[in-house]
Protein backbone atom coordinates (compact mmCIF):
# COMPACT_ATOMS: atom_id res chain seq x y z
CA UNK A 1 0.00 0.00 0.00
CA UNK A 2 1.48 3.54 -0.66
CA UNK A 3 0.43 6.84 0.18
CA UNK A 4 -1.94 8.54 -1.93
CA UNK A 5 -1.28 11.94 -3.34
CA UNK A 6 -4.49 13.45 -2.65
CA UNK A 7 -5.95 15.05 0.28
CA UNK A 8 -7.36 12.52 2.97
CA UNK A 9 -10.57 12.55 4.40
CA UNK A 10 -8.78 14.30 7.75
CA UNK A 11 -7.93 17.26 5.73
CA UNK A 12 -4.18 16.25 5.44
CA UNK A 13 -2.89 17.22 1.88
CA UNK A 14 -0.31 14.86 0.32
CA UNK A 15 0.77 17.07 -2.25
CA UNK A 16 2.42 19.42 -0.08
CA UNK A 17 5.65 18.84 0.43
CA UNK A 18 6.51 15.99 3.41
CA UNK A 19 8.29 17.14 6.52
CA UNK A 20 9.58 13.71 6.66
CA UNK A 21 10.61 11.58 4.11
CA UNK A 22 12.19 8.36 3.92
CA UNK A 23 13.74 6.48 0.41
CA UNK A 24 14.76 3.00 0.10
CA UNK A 25 15.38 2.49 3.94
CA UNK A 26 16.82 -0.39 4.98
CA UNK A 27 18.04 -1.36 8.67
CA UNK A 28 20.02 -4.69 10.19
CA UNK A 29 20.73 -5.16 13.90
CA UNK A 30 23.00 -7.61 14.82
CA UNK A 31 23.71 -8.82 11.36
CA UNK A 32 19.87 -9.26 10.55
CA UNK A 33 18.04 -7.26 8.08
CA UNK A 34 14.79 -5.59 10.55
CA UNK A 35 13.19 -4.27 6.89
CA UNK A 36 14.43 -2.85 4.12
CA UNK A 37 13.16 -0.54 0.95
CA UNK A 38 11.28 1.66 2.53
CA UNK A 39 9.53 4.67 1.56
CA UNK A 40 7.52 6.83 3.90
CA UNK A 41 6.30 10.49 3.62
CA UNK A 42 4.83 12.21 6.84
CA UNK A 43 3.25 15.53 5.97
CA UNK A 44 2.25 18.29 7.58
CA UNK A 45 -0.67 17.88 9.93
CA UNK A 46 -0.20 14.03 9.92
CA UNK A 47 -0.34 11.30 12.48
CA UNK A 48 1.59 8.11 11.32
CA UNK A 49 1.15 5.39 13.78
CA UNK A 50 4.07 2.71 14.05
CA UNK A 51 2.90 -1.29 14.71
CA UNK A 52 4.31 -4.58 14.93
CA UNK A 53 5.68 -6.86 17.24
CA UNK A 54 8.89 -6.53 19.42
CA UNK A 55 12.16 -6.59 17.79
CA UNK A 56 10.60 -5.55 14.42
CA UNK A 57 12.71 -2.81 14.20
CA UNK A 58 9.84 0.19 15.02
CA UNK A 59 12.55 2.11 17.84
CA UNK A 60 15.10 1.70 15.39
CA UNK A 61 13.55 3.30 13.07
CA UNK A 62 13.06 6.33 15.55
CA UNK A 63 16.90 6.45 16.65
CA UNK A 64 17.32 6.77 12.51
CA UNK A 65 15.28 9.94 12.21
CA UNK A 66 16.78 11.41 14.99
CA UNK A 67 20.26 10.92 13.20
CA UNK A 68 21.35 7.63 16.39
CA UNK A 69 21.52 4.86 14.37
CA UNK A 70 22.74 4.79 10.57
CA UNK A 71 20.71 3.30 7.81
CA UNK A 72 22.22 0.17 6.15
CA UNK A 73 20.66 1.53 3.10
CA UNK A 74 18.66 4.45 1.74
CA UNK A 75 18.10 8.21 2.77
CA UNK A 76 15.78 10.30 5.79
CA UNK A 77 15.23 13.91 5.06
CA UNK A 78 13.24 16.17 7.25
CA UNK A 79 12.15 19.48 6.25
CA UNK A 80 14.11 18.57 2.90
CA UNK A 81 17.54 18.34 4.61
CA UNK A 82 19.19 14.89 4.99
CA UNK A 83 19.48 14.16 8.84
CA UNK A 84 22.61 14.56 10.58
CA UNK A 85 23.82 12.22 12.97
CA UNK A 86 23.96 15.24 15.68
CA UNK A 87 19.80 15.44 15.25
CA UNK A 88 17.77 18.64 14.33
CA UNK A 89 15.73 21.05 16.17
CA UNK A 90 13.30 21.04 14.09
CA UNK A 91 12.58 16.86 16.13
CA UNK A 92 10.81 16.84 18.48
CA UNK A 93 11.00 13.12 20.95
CA UNK A 94 8.75 11.88 23.41
CA UNK A 95 10.34 8.91 24.80
CA UNK A 96 8.36 5.72 26.56
CA UNK A 97 6.78 6.32 29.56
CA UNK A 98 9.13 4.84 32.19
CA UNK A 99 9.68 6.05 35.67
CA UNK A 100 12.39 7.89 36.99
CA UNK A 101 14.00 7.07 40.54
CA UNK A 102 12.17 7.85 43.25
CA UNK A 103 15.52 10.27 44.53
CA UNK A 104 15.50 12.14 41.49
CA UNK A 105 16.02 15.77 42.76
CA UNK A 106 15.23 17.54 39.74
CA UNK A 107 11.96 19.68 39.36
CA UNK A 108 9.91 19.33 37.00
CA UNK A 109 10.25 23.06 36.18
CA UNK A 110 13.49 21.89 35.30
CA UNK A 111 12.64 18.98 32.95
CA UNK A 112 11.01 21.65 30.89
CA UNK A 113 13.82 23.69 31.15
CA UNK A 114 16.00 21.35 29.36
CA UNK A 115 13.99 21.43 26.14
CA UNK A 116 13.87 25.72 25.59
CA UNK A 117 17.52 25.64 26.87
CA UNK A 118 19.48 22.19 26.75
CA UNK A 119 20.36 22.88 23.47
CA UNK A 120 23.11 25.31 23.49
CA UNK A 121 26.35 24.46 24.35
CA UNK A 122 28.45 24.91 27.48
CA UNK A 123 26.30 25.48 30.80
CA UNK A 124 22.89 27.40 29.54
CA UNK A 125 22.48 30.56 30.36
CA UNK A 126 18.88 32.01 31.23
CA UNK A 127 17.64 33.85 27.93
CA UNK A 128 14.76 37.04 28.36
CA UNK A 129 11.68 35.02 27.90
CA UNK A 130 12.93 31.64 28.94
CA UNK A 131 11.04 31.42 31.95
CA UNK A 132 7.82 32.83 30.25
CA UNK A 133 8.05 30.02 27.41
CA UNK A 134 8.37 27.31 30.50
CA UNK A 135 5.50 28.55 32.32
CA UNK A 136 3.71 28.09 29.15
CA UNK A 137 4.85 25.21 28.48
CA UNK A 138 4.05 23.53 32.03
CA UNK A 139 0.39 25.45 31.80
CA UNK A 140 -0.13 23.55 28.03
CA UNK A 141 0.65 20.41 29.70
CA UNK A 142 -1.49 20.51 32.37
CA UNK A 143 1.75 20.81 34.94
CA UNK A 144 1.23 23.53 36.78
CA UNK A 145 0.36 22.24 39.79
CA UNK A 146 3.34 19.78 40.32
CA UNK A 147 6.08 21.87 38.61
CA UNK A 148 7.72 22.38 41.37
CA UNK A 149 8.18 18.72 43.06
CA UNK A 150 11.09 16.52 42.37
CA UNK A 151 9.95 14.66 39.42
CA UNK A 152 11.35 11.42 41.21
CA UNK A 153 8.05 12.14 43.16
CA UNK A 154 5.69 12.29 40.79
CA UNK A 155 3.78 9.96 38.79
CA UNK A 156 4.42 8.19 35.50
CA UNK A 157 1.63 9.98 34.09
CA UNK A 158 2.86 13.08 35.21
CA UNK A 159 5.98 12.90 34.18
CA UNK A 160 5.41 11.71 30.64
CA UNK A 161 3.67 15.42 30.71
CA UNK A 162 6.88 17.39 31.32
CA UNK A 163 7.96 14.82 28.54
CA UNK A 164 6.02 16.36 26.23
CA UNK A 165 6.35 19.74 27.34
CA UNK A 166 10.09 18.98 27.06
CA UNK A 167 9.65 17.61 23.67
CA UNK A 168 7.52 20.39 22.08
CA UNK A 169 9.67 23.31 23.51
CA UNK A 170 10.59 23.98 20.17
CA UNK A 171 7.80 23.81 18.64
CA UNK A 172 9.14 21.02 16.35
CA UNK A 173 7.97 20.21 12.39
CA UNK A 174 8.10 16.78 13.43
CA UNK A 175 7.35 14.72 16.38
CA UNK A 176 8.58 11.22 17.50
CA UNK A 177 6.63 9.63 19.99
CA UNK A 178 8.40 6.05 21.04
CA UNK A 179 5.21 4.25 23.16
CA UNK A 180 4.23 7.71 24.55
CA UNK A 181 0.81 5.96 26.52
CA UNK A 182 3.12 2.59 28.11
CA UNK A 183 1.91 1.66 31.40
CA UNK A 184 -0.29 5.02 31.77
CA UNK A 185 -3.82 4.94 33.09
CA UNK A 186 -6.56 5.76 30.70
CA UNK A 187 -6.87 9.46 31.75
CA UNK A 188 -2.98 9.79 31.56
CA UNK A 189 -3.38 8.58 27.99
CA UNK A 190 -6.00 10.67 26.86
CA UNK A 191 -4.10 13.86 27.94
CA UNK A 192 -0.84 12.87 26.42
CA UNK A 193 -2.50 12.07 22.97
CA UNK A 194 -4.33 15.05 23.33
CA UNK A 195 -0.99 17.21 23.84
CA UNK A 196 0.21 15.88 20.76
CA UNK A 197 -3.14 16.01 18.58
CA UNK A 198 -3.30 19.97 19.44
CA UNK A 199 0.52 20.64 18.26
CA UNK A 200 -0.22 18.79 15.25
CA UNK A 201 -3.15 20.65 14.53
CA UNK A 202 -1.90 23.67 15.59
CA UNK A 203 1.88 23.48 14.37
CA UNK A 204 0.81 21.76 11.49
CA UNK A 205 3.14 19.46 12.63
CA UNK A 206 3.93 15.92 11.21
CA UNK A 207 4.00 13.19 14.05
CA UNK A 208 5.38 9.37 13.87
CA UNK A 209 4.02 7.47 16.91
CA UNK A 210 5.41 4.08 17.68
CA UNK A 211 2.42 2.16 19.67
CA UNK A 212 1.65 -1.09 20.68
CA UNK A 213 -2.08 -0.43 21.40
CA UNK A 214 -3.58 1.22 18.30
CA UNK A 215 -7.43 1.80 20.34
CA UNK A 216 -6.60 4.83 22.20
CA UNK A 217 -5.53 6.66 19.06
CA UNK A 218 -7.91 5.37 16.32
CA UNK A 219 -9.92 8.79 15.61
CA UNK A 220 -7.05 10.78 15.47
CA UNK A 221 -4.24 8.54 12.97
CA UNK A 222 -4.19 8.96 9.31
CA UNK A 223 -2.11 6.04 8.36
CA UNK A 224 -0.49 3.18 10.14
CA UNK A 225 3.00 1.79 9.03
CA UNK A 226 2.87 -2.34 10.72
CA UNK A 227 6.37 -4.04 10.55
CA UNK A 228 6.84 -7.78 11.18
CA UNK A 229 8.40 -10.28 9.85
CA UNK A 230 11.29 -8.08 7.93
CA UNK A 231 8.35 -7.03 5.97
CA UNK A 232 6.05 -3.93 6.06
CA UNK A 233 2.41 -2.38 4.83
CA UNK A 234 1.15 1.02 4.81
CA UNK A 235 -1.80 2.99 4.70
CA UNK A 236 -5.48 4.08 6.59
CA UNK A 237 -6.53 2.07 9.69
CA UNK A 238 -9.22 0.84 7.11
CA UNK A 239 -7.00 -0.63 4.86
CA UNK A 240 -4.01 -2.33 7.37
CA UNK A 241 -6.43 -3.31 9.99
CA UNK A 242 -7.59 -5.93 7.85
CA UNK A 243 -7.23 -9.93 8.74
CA UNK A 244 -6.01 -10.77 5.15
CA UNK A 245 -3.77 -7.93 5.27
CA UNK A 246 -1.90 -8.92 8.57
CA UNK A 247 -1.83 -12.76 7.53
CA UNK A 248 0.08 -12.04 4.64
CA UNK A 249 2.41 -9.83 6.20
CA UNK A 250 3.24 -12.33 9.40
CA UNK A 251 2.72 -15.20 6.45
CA UNK A 252 0.65 -17.16 9.23
CA UNK A 253 -3.11 -16.72 10.59
CA UNK A 254 -4.02 -13.41 12.08
CA UNK A 255 -7.52 -12.30 12.90
CA UNK A 256 -8.73 -8.62 13.82
CA UNK A 257 -11.67 -9.07 15.86
CA UNK A 258 -13.42 -6.14 16.95
CA UNK A 259 -14.93 -5.76 20.70
CA UNK A 260 -17.09 -2.73 21.21
CA UNK A 261 -15.35 0.07 20.11
CA UNK A 262 -12.24 -1.70 20.22
CA UNK A 263 -9.78 -3.53 17.46
CA UNK A 264 -8.07 -7.20 18.86
CA UNK A 265 -5.69 -8.96 16.97
CA UNK A 266 -5.29 -12.53 17.42
CA UNK A 267 -2.28 -15.33 16.32
CA UNK A 268 -0.14 -13.06 15.68
CA UNK A 269 3.42 -15.19 16.20
CA UNK A 270 4.28 -12.09 18.51
CA UNK A 271 1.99 -12.30 21.09
CA UNK A 272 2.71 -8.91 21.63
CA UNK A 273 1.49 -7.43 18.28
CA UNK A 274 -2.52 -7.92 19.88
CA UNK A 275 -2.08 -3.95 20.60
CA UNK A 276 -4.30 -4.43 23.81
CA UNK A 277 -1.98 -4.59 26.50
CA UNK A 278 0.39 -2.11 27.85
CA UNK A 279 3.67 -4.25 28.88
CA UNK A 280 7.14 -2.57 28.35
CA UNK A 281 8.54 -2.88 24.91
CA UNK A 282 12.24 -4.01 24.68
CA UNK A 283 14.89 -1.63 23.54
CA UNK A 284 14.77 -3.08 19.42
Amino acid sequence: MTPGSAPSSRGVDRRRPPVLSIRGAALQRGGRELWSGLDLDVHPGELVAVLGPSGSGKTTLLRAILGLEPLSRGEITVGGAAVERRGSRSIGYIPQARPLPRDTSLRGRDLVTLGVDGHRFGLPIPRRGDRARVDALIEAVGATGFADRPVGQLSGGEQQRLRAGQALADDPRLLLCDEPLTSLDLANQQAVIGLIDRHRREKDAAVLLVTHDINPLLGKVDRILYIANGRFTLGTPQEVLRSDVLTALYGAHVFVLRAGDRLVVVGAPDAEASHHHHDHEAHE
